[in-house]
């Protein structure tokens, strides 16, 4: 772990949909953009196709979910690692609910449905209390005002 008390993160978002036009009304303006991370690839983004985006590219709330999904999982992994849990394949089909609320939309839960296969000789136990461990610790859900739930199912891979 960094011994610093503070990280930052930095993107650039520019509207790509420009090239397709200056807004004129709500119905007609591109929304997609290109978000770039310093040093990583660019990732092509619009809104949800409920709210008029291109239905092919990810958007802010597939992010959201997948954010979570993500640092769940990498919390996992490095409590799995230093418990001696041998984890050998894992997958989450995640969903987020999104509601609308007095003035807006907002996400009013998420839940993770980890599938985790373990190594024979690991302890399931272990395994199953872990995920708890891994919410608690994970930074973006410990960051949201809302419920991460998360409904893990532990496999235990078949002797060799």
């Amino acid at each position: 772990m960094s011994a610093s008390t503070e990280h930052r993160f930095d993107c650039q978002l520019v509207w790509s949909g420009a090239e397709k036009g200056p807004v004129v009304d709500y119905a007609t303006y591109s929304r997609e953009c290109r978000v770039t991370f310093p040093g990583k690839s660019p990732m092509l983004l619009s809104a949800a196709s409920v709210f008029r985006g291109e239905r092919s590219l990810p958007n802010p709330e597939d992010l959201l979910v997948a954010s979570l999904s993500a640092c769940h999982f990498l919390s996992y992994l490095a409590l799995c690692a230093r418990k001696g849990v041998q984890v050998v394949a894992y997958e989450d089909d995640a969903s987020g609910i999104m509601a609308r609320g007095e003035r807006t939309f907002h996400f009013t839960d998420v839940l993770l449905r980890p599938r985790v296969t373990i190594a024979p000789e690991s302890d399931a136990a272990l395994a199953r209390a872990l995920h708890e461990r891994a919410h608690e610790e994970c930074f973006i859900a410990s960051s949201v005002n809302f419920p991460v739930r998360n409904e893990p199912t532990i496999i235990v891979a078949s002797p060799v």
